[in-house]
């Protein structure tokens, strides 16, 4: 008998044959900080201790990569709400535990001057494993970001709902641009969090079309043979199936400096690919071709400089579009799946990016303005716990 793939591929398909449709689950990652300076700490281990049997936390808190962070996760819900409120809840309980243990938690796609070379990776075999196998890659990598998963019954109908989300990818990052400082000053970009995770991670960024599940485990299972991957969360692209959940999972998007601007990205995200799935069954998508790969990258360092702010190529009309226009059209686009899954989204005035620099254009400096962040991010994620600090 041959033995058993530790992908376990054909276990993955199953589970997404299984899968129900448009579950929720909610991801974000935060920043772990000084209350004085805001310098990053390495405190995750700090944290996983402390969560240790808490009904809200344990199981929900987790690590990513790097030791200056933490994860919080909602778990599975039917429908926004429920996601909202699960979410709600872990982070009230996070921030408690943040406020106990002495620390600040940002919400942002990068920390503006913190240098990647003081950055230790969290000592687990999974994480030591991939600092040895990416090297620098893994010691750069100190980003945030929000991620949402979407329950997608069937292992076919999860990658053509994959393949058919890449051309929305870079209008979501344009909506969540909350990254425009590194190195102590201002990039010039909306979403230097994207250069960095996106453009140096192997398998990561916006993926090429795979057309149907046997094609993408042909592919993944070369690669578990020939050593390059040996679990599927080494796949880092931007819209991937998750072999464990059942789910389409987004990850392009910048973490958000407010509950209320996650939530509503959250939600935005999370009806974008319920949508695909819904134009994909009803054949709505039949008569229009998928956009190129160098179409999509085209919108894609777009979103990266400009968020929110600036324009997106409309490929099928051959013009260009405010990006604000864009973002009207896919809220019109998605109405339906937003009407099913009860998910309200208000369109932000600025992107995050935007904001950062109106605290500088204000008067602020660079440390002033990311402690305007910190304290908008502690009251608006955190509740109770900004009075507890």
């Amino acid at each position: 008998m041959a033995e058993e793939s530790p992908l376990d591929l054909g276990g993955a398909r199953e589970v997404f044959e299984e899968s129900r449709d448009f579950t929720i689950g909610i991801e974000e990652e935060f920043s772990i900080l000084d209350p004085e300076t805001l310098d990053l700490v390495d405190r995750f281990e700090a944290f996983r201790r402390a969560a240790e049997g808490d009904p809200d936390l344990d199981g929900s808190l987790a690590g990513e990569l790097i030791a200056s962070e933490v994860e919080v996760r909602s778990g599975r819900a039917v429908d926004m709400a429920e996601a909202t409120a699960l979410q709600e809840r872990r982070r009230s309980a996070l921030f408690s535990l943040a406020s106990e243990l002495g620390v600040r938690l940002g919400s942002s796609g990068t920390h503006p001057w913190a240098n990647y070379l003081d950055q230790e990776i969290i000592d687990t075999p999974h994480y030591q494993r991939l600092k040895h196998d990416l090297g620098w890659v893994a010691q750069r990598n100190n980003t945030w970001s929000l991620h949402v998963h979407v329950g997608i019954e069937g292992a076919d109908r999860a990658i053509a709902v994959c393949d058919r989300l890449r051309e929305e990818l870079p209008l979501l990052l344009a909506v969540s641009a909350n990254s425009p400082f590194l190195d102590g000053r201002d990039t010039g970009l909306a979403s230097v969090r994207t250069e960095i995770f996106t453009r140096t991670f192997p398998r990561c960024g916006i993926p090429g079309t795979f057309g149907n599940w046997s094609t993408y485990a042909d592919f993944v299972g070369t690669l578990e043979r020939v050593g390059s991957v040996v679990e599927a969360t080494q796949l880092w692209w931007s819209v991937r199936p998750h072999h464990s959940f059942g789910t389409v999972e987004i990850r392009i998007c910048d973490a958000q400096t407010t509950a209320q601007q996650s939530t509503a990205l959250a939600g935005l995200m999370v009806a974008t690919v319920a949508q695909t799935a819904l134009d994909l069954d009803s054949g709505r998508l039949d008569d229009s071709e998928p956009l190129l790969d160098r179409e999509i990258e085209e919108n894609l360092w777009r979103a990266i400089r400009f968020g929110l702010e600036g324009r997106m190529v409309d490929f099928r009309q051959g013009r260009e579009v405010e990006t604000r226009q864009a973002l009207d059209d896919l809220l019109a686009r998605t109405s339906e799946a937003r009407d099913g899954l009860g998910i309200e989204v208000e369109p932000p005035e600025v992107d995050g990016a935007t904001s950062s620099r109106r605290l500088l254009a204000d008067g602020l400096d660079l440390r002033q303005a990311f402690g305007e962040q910190v304290e908008e991010t502690w009251a608006t994620f955190g509740h109770g716990a900004a009075e507890a600090g």
